[in-house]
């Protein structure tokens, strides 16, 4: 499969009228359930099991669905299955990543995560993106949530219009993919390297701009538990601050 750059809402598919498509099938979880355990997947990620175009189309098809400022609908989505491509863009963030997270970096930052638990649970999730970064290369897919020009400079309300139009389409695309049983984890570190990723895929840089890299796989296994979160006591507020 070519590299896809869809930005007009399709007509809804099979994924609207319960059929599924061939060689997978839907969890059928409840809207509360996926909501509640769709994760950042980085270990158990299949690697091997080839994701169809089909498979994606349908999970875009309801991205497609979420708010969008001013119905602009200002986003692209680039996806490849391409292993070629899917290697070339993996080892970008491969080498970003691995460049970046040294062990001065993990050394100082673990020192800011609080008591023994928090320190223990944020190295449990950097080894975690570790496993990530050295397998990337290995995805069968990738999902590249892009927004129409570049932000670089703009004023504050323009970004939110834009970040808040796309991210909310992109988290669309994860729900989906986790109620067919793909894993997905949104990822930012291979922005460093924008351009170069851009040359991989055919996106033109100077009037597109990237907003995240996702690995898509089937996940291995597909029970997945709620993530630990603080209370929401430190940073909920009802009828004011």
């Amino acid at each position: 499969m070519d590299v896809q750059v869809l930005s007009e809402p399709q007509r809804f598919s099979s994924c609207l009228d319960g059929e599924g498509s061939r060689g997978w099938k839907m969890l059928e979880l409840t809207a509360d359930e996926v909501l509640a355990t769709t994760r950042s997947v980085r270990r158990r990620l299949d690697m091997e099991r080839e994701v169809g175009e089909e498979l994606l189309r349908e999970c875009l098809t309801l991205a497609l669905q979420a708010p969008t400022g001013s119905l602009r609908q200002d986003w692209h989505f680039v996806i490849s299955n391409d292993r070629d491509q899917c290697r070339e863009v993996g080892l970008i963030y491969q080498q970003v990543w691995t460049a970046m997270v040294t062990d001065k970096y993990l050394d100082s930052a673990v020192s800011q995560q609080g008591d023994d638990v928090a320190q223990q649970s944020w190295l449990n999730m950097m080894g975690s993106a570790r496993h990530l970064a050295e397998t990337f290369p290995e995805t069968p897919a990738i999902f590249v949530p892009c927004i129409t020009g570049r932000l670089d400079g703009a004023d504050a309300m323009t970004q939110a219009v834009k970040w808040g139009s796309v991210i909310q389409a992109a988290w669309s695309f994860m729900l989906a993919a986790r109620n067919r049983g793909l894993g997905t984890c949104w990822t930012t570190v291979h922005l460093q390297r924008e351009r170069d990723v851009a040359e991989v895929l055919g996106i033109p840089f100077e009037e597109v701009q990237q907003v995240a890299l996702s690995p898509v796989a089937y996940t291995v296994g597909t029970q997945f538990k709620p993530g630990r979160r603080k209370t929401d006591a430190e940073f909920v507020h009802f009828n004011g601050w």
